[in-house]
């Protein structure tokens, strides 16, 4: 069966108000995707094919460091030059079904997209809201925000029953993401195994994963932490680092208004290069969500991970997000998950069926001061380490960011979405670009289509 999909965006950015309004720009983008596969009894199989395009980059928004990129525009300018297009073999894969003679087991080989945390979803529709917001991704992802991702070359078993889902992988990631030539894969594997476990009366009250996720890295590229250059530089060997975490998802309430509560967290360890890695990251959130006409939705949290407060002491404290889809975490993202510190409030809508509102309001702080301001969603390039880290210069803060988002479907197989962001820039961006004062601004905003076929 043959199906796909046509996305066009177009992305206005404004990045903190450099000296000559380098980081003022605006970019377009389309990524078609043409998917043919067939699914059996036994048997499964998918090809598929996508051809991004990217319209005016911005040619002068990459400046040296510490400015550094000015916002994702920048990083597609900084990647390819002056290439605006390309084909990439994304997907190609076979999956076997009831394997060894166990109608729940299944087994895919090739390359795939895949995603952490996303394992199972909810039959609750609320707590799969959370879970693909709040819990998916978080560590691995496709980068489906970018016009290009990621794809992964492996193994996946999986065995899934009514309650229980057990998820094994075993890949390494392609190309891409920023890149348009994305075909080859990188000196870059990991490993994980997940256990998810349904909780209630018709699994709708809850769930439960407990994971272990290992991440190599035998690219020779210049690691991105909070040591010198020439050290740095000096510093040849892997990366090898082992995560242990789990979450636990619920819902309460007997009546049509409802709770929620999310625990995320995640503990490393293992070699940062010639460093002793050691690194921690926790997520507590909840909220209610009201029986009012148009459904709505309070939801707050924190977040924070740990940062590196000494570089010469021979050890790497600073969380490592691994290959995520940071978008989702940031959704105007000039920051990721590593070394930050986020206390935020969410509001979301639906006056109809085919209408959401979201609001949210983020305060942001690097956990660590002695530690850098880390943005970027891991390995893309053979030669790039795929995380940016600016000078903090004793600062902490990054400042407050406001946003809103509108999603709408049009028909069933159309969606538009505009979105805006707007950011207060603290300590942190005043002193790496002091033409915007005391708290630089910046401002992401973006209308986007999707049509399915």
């Amino acid at each position: 069966m043959l199906s796909g999909s046509l996305r066009g965006r177009a992305e206005n950015w404004s990045w903190f108000e450099t000296t000559n309004g380098e980081g003022d720009y605006t970019f377009g983008a389309l990524l078609l995707r043409l998917s043919l596969g067939q699914k059996g009894d036994r048997f499964e199989w998918q090809v598929e094919g996508i051809f991004p395009a990217l319209i005016h980059l911005p040619g002068n928004a990459v400046l040296p460091v510490p400015q550094g990129q000015l916002g994702l525009g920048a990083n597609y300018f900084a990647a390819n030059g002056k290439q605006d297009a390309s084909a990439v073999f994304r997907q190609g894969f076979v999956r076997f079904k009831g394997i060894f003679g166990d109608a729940a087991s299944s087994l895919r080989i090739g390359r795939f997209e895949f995603s952490d945390g996303a394992e199972v979803t909810p039959a609750n529709a609320a707590l799969a809201t959370v879970k693909r917001d709040r819990i998916a991704q978080r560590l691995i992802g496709p980068f489906g925000f970018s016009h290009i991702g990621r794809g992964f070359d492996g193994v996946q078993y999986v065995r899934d029953t009514k309650a229980n889902n057990l998820t094994l992988v075993a890949a390494r990631p392609t190309e891409g993401v920023f890149q348009l030539r994305s075909l080859y894969q990188l000196d870059v594997d990991f490993y994980y195994g997940a256990f998810t476990r349904q909780l209630g009366a018709k699994r709708a009250k809850g769930e439960a994963r407990f994971f272990v996720l290992h991440y190599h890295d035998g690219r020779r590229a210049l690691k991105t932490d909070n040591r010198s250059q020439a050290v740095r530089a000096a510093d040849s060997r892997n990366i090898r680092v082992t995560t242990i975490g789990g979450h636990y998802l619920g819902v309460f309430g007997k009546g049509e208004g409802k709770a929620d509560l999310l625990f995320w967290g995640a503990a490393q360890f293992g070699h940062w290069g010639v460093l002793d890695h050691r690194a921690a990251a926790v997520a507590i959130e909840g909220g209610y969500r009201f029986a009012a006409r148009w459904k709505p939705w309070l939801r707050a949290g924190y977040f924070r991970s740990t940062g590196d407060g000494n570089p010469n002491d021979g050890e790497h404290t600073t969380f490592f997000q691994v290959l995520p889809t940071p978008r989702i975490y940031a959704r105007f993202p000039f920051y990721n998950l590593m070394n930050n510190e986020d206390v935020f409030g969410e509001f979301l809508l639906k006056p109809v069926s085919k209408l959401s509102l979201r609001a949210d309001v983020h305060y942001l702080r690097l956990s660590n001061p002695r530690d850098l301001w880390y943005t970027g969603g891991g390995a893309f390039q053979s030669g790039t380490f795929g995380v940016i880290g600016r000078p903090s210069s004793g600062n902490s803060t990054l400042g407050t960011l406001l946003d809103v988002s509108l999603d709408y479907d049009l028909t069933s197989r159309t969606v538009l979405t505009f979105y805006a962001g707007g950011v207060r820039g603290g300590a942190v961006q005043a002193t790496i670009y002091p033409a915007g004062g005391r708290s630089p601004l910046a401002h992401l905003i973006y209308f986007e289509f999707v049509q399915r076929f």
